[in-house]
């Protein structure tokens, strides 16, 4: 199961919403015991940080009611490494989607879950993802 692995990804993709450092903290990512999962997670920072603006924009199209500097930070990392993942991984979205809100649940508010569903939900609709 990749689940520690996205949680790293998640982690680190957060930090960057704050911080604007070229390299990710690979001591984090190194505490990962399966090498494989090392890799998932960092393809999945490396294409976040490759593929900001462009996720950024796809993220501000389908919001409603809200401006992006304004969603919660750890909602917006776990959109950001849901759609890294659905995008570019190839991640099936439902798989992606599943992950995300299960992640919700542990790192986020009790309303968070819904929201994030709902702009991923919208995301991949509206761009046939």
């Amino acid at each position: 199961m990749r689940r520690d692995a996205r949680i790293k990804a998640f982690a680190l993709v957060f930090e960057k919403l704050f911080h604007k450092c070229d390299e990710f903290d690979s001591e984090m990512i190194d505490e990962l015991k399966k090498a494989e999962d090392r890799d998932f997670t960092r393809q999945i920072v490396e294409v976040f940080e490759n593929n900001r603006e462009e996720l950024s924009n796809r993220i501000t199209k389908y919001l409603t009611g809200y401006e992006l500097d304004r969603v919660y930070k750890v909602d917006l990392a776990l959109i950001y490494t849901a759609l890294c993942e659905i995008i570019y991984l190839k991640t099936p979205h439902q798989v992606a989607i599943n992950e995300a809100l299960e992640i919700a649940k542990v790192y986020s508010t009790d309303k968070s879950s819904k929201f994030i569903h709902g702009v991923l939900s919208s995301i991949i609709k509206g761009e046939g993802l």
